[in-house]
């Protein structure tokens, strides 16, 4: 709904950089545009009674690189939709590229085919998007790192656990164990071992439905400590609070859960209440309502938008993005 124009493009560029923003995430686009020095203007995006949507373009955008920031988050399909319409105006009114900026991107976990006659819905939004004119995609911590091979087209893939460890250092917790909730996320979960310098711990988990999940034992010590379980989202909070369940019963004292994307569809606030859990941080990747966050008052969102404003910055000058997570500078 919004687009910028930062004081910092050079004469260099070769095309003046845009930023628009879709109505998933306004707040989000805003903060991306005060990170870059911008000025916001805005685009009209128009519901029709019958729930078509329909996307204007208030500045001309011919020969210019545009970055259009939409997650597609709850409800899924009406953004997915609107992020499509919106890079095919950009398009039709002669940009000279388009960059999809997807915070949270829609339909990651249908990844495979997990049994006989189903989709692969991620490829499909992958092909959409890409069909729809799309030239790069800049998107934060895929469901699955395979994700970024089914777009024929530039992916720069952002993690958040830069600003999710600095702030969970600065809590100055003691004597911690960092908790991987499945064997799926030993990684992520020892990148934060790492850089907290605390203990690893895995939970052995059998998931019973695509709602539900059980966990059955931890590998590791966490006898007295405070927990910390990282996950990219949080959806409906089976899997974590599961894992708070077996923790607990396993003698850990205090619980933190930390994700990227914060979904909290159907039962997930009930069941975090239910857990217990003392301590939560997410990101803004995802607009959460006042209502979520009154009622989840021990919960911390965090700003992604310097890192991505920063990642736009590097793409539109043609400098490094991963740089950005290997203390490099050029």
């Amino acid at each position: 709904m919004m687009v910028c124009e930062p004081d910092f493009v050079n004469s260099a560029s070769s095309a003046q950089l845009k930023i628009f923003g879709g109505s998933s995430n306004p707040e989000l686009t805003q903060e991306v545009a005060a990170a870059l020095g911008a000025k916001v203007g805005h685009a009209n995006i128009d519901r029709f009674p019958d729930g078509e949507t329909q996307v204007k373009l208030e500045d001309d955008v011919r020969g210019r690189d545009c970055f259009v920031l939409q997650s597609t988050s709850p409800p899924v399909n009406e953004n997915l939709m609107e992020l499509l319409i919106f890079i095919d105006c950009l398009r039709r009114a002669s940009a000279h590229r388009i960059t999809a900026v997807i915070p949270y991107f829609g339909y990651a976990r249908q990844d495979r085919k997990a049994e006989g006659r189903t989709p692969i819905t991620a490829k499909l939004v992958a092909n959409l998007i890409s069909q729809a004119g799309t030239h790069r995609v800049l998107t934060m911590d895929l469901h699955a790192d395979q994700i970024q091979g089914f777009f024929d087209l530039p992916v720069d893939h952002l993690t958040a656990e830069p600003v999710i460890l600095k702030h969970v250092k600065s809590l100055n917790l003691k004597d911690c164990a960092v908790v991987s909730p499945d064997v799926g996320h030993v990684k992520q979960a020892t990148a934060y071992a790492q850089g907290l310098h605390a203990e690893l711990a895995v939970i052995d988990k059998r998931r019973l439905a695509g709602d539900r999940a059980q966990a059955a034992r931890v590998i590791g010590n966490v006898v007295g400590k405070t927990v910390l379980i990282f996950d990219d989202m949080i959806t409906t909070a089976g899997t974590a609070t599961e894992a708070v369940r077996i923790l607990r019963e396993n003698g850990a004292k205090r619980f933190l859960l930390g994700a990227t994307h914060p979904v909290f569809a159907g039962p997930a606030v009930d069941r975090i209440l239910q857990a217990g859990i003392d301590y939560i941080c997410t990101t803004n990747t995802i607009a959460l309502s006042k209502t979520i966050r009154e009622r989840l008052p021990r919960l911390t969102v965090l700003s992604v938008a310097p890192l991505l404003g920063e990642a736009i910055r590097r793409i539109h000058l043609n400098q490094s993005v991963s740089a950005l997570f290997q203390g490099n500078s050029s």
